[in-house]
């Protein structure tokens, strides 16, 4: 069953893919992903990552905020959680270090893309 705010951000995602007038498989490559992969987020089936989707909303040429905005969600009130900021915070981290151990919290944590928006 869809999660219901990826399910949103997919429709958001389509419909704007749709009056681009630009077909799945084109707007997969102009993104750089694969056109399953694309198929799936648009279902609402899987959550794009920061990076891709900033990179769609690149390709929509509007802000992953404009995105999250129309598909309705919540954007997170107190910043991020401790554990994230002590992340950002270690300077013995690198910065795929630093975004590695944040995706695997949140997805712990259940909190997914939408709090990871900056």
């Amino acid at each position: 069953m869809p999660d219901k705010p990826a399910s949103s951000l997919g429709e958001v995602i389509r419909r704007q893919r749709e009056l681009s007038e630009v077909s799945m498989r084109q707007f997969a490559e102009l993104v750089g992903i694969s056109n399953p992969y694309l198929s799936q987020i648009e279902r609402g089936l899987r959550a794009p990552s920061e990076q891709v989707l900033r990179s769609i909303a690149e390709g929509l040429q509007v802000s992953a905020d404009t995105l999250y905005d129309e598909a309705g969600v919540p954007r997170e009130q107190d910043g991020p959680s401790k554990v994230v900021q002590a992340i950002r915070e270690d300077p013995k981290l690198t910065g795929r270090q630093r975004q590695a151990l944040t995706e695997v919290y949140e997805a712990f944590v259940g909190v997914g893309a939408r709090a990871r928006r900056r």
